[in-house]
């Protein structure tokens, strides 16, 4: 049924949020990332900005992949608590 070579994942590893109230001129994005650095340590990586330009990021390093993700899920709540939308 399902191909072998696919993982069905519980937890994100990438999410991508989006705010946008025209009202109020308002179109930012957050995009949330766990990925490995070269030395193996798993990296959240945040960025953030106005839908269309140029944003920021910023980098944490956790020590497991686990903790990386927990903190994904922190901020995800956080951000859609705010107004963010998957």
């Amino acid at each position: 049924m399902f191909d072998s070579g696919v993982q069905l994942e519980i937890f994100p590893t990438t999410l991508d949020l989006r705010r946008i109230d025209l009202a109020l001129n308002m179109r930012r994005y957050y995009r949330l990332s766990v990925q490995r650095d070269l030395f193996g340590r798993a990296c959240l990586i945040r960025e953030w900005g106005r839908i269309g330009a140029r944003g920021q990021s910023l980098i944490e390093s956790h020590e497991d992949e686990g903790r990386a993700i927990t903190s994904l899920m922190r901020l995800a709540a956080q951000k859609q608590r705010r107004g963010y939308q998957r």
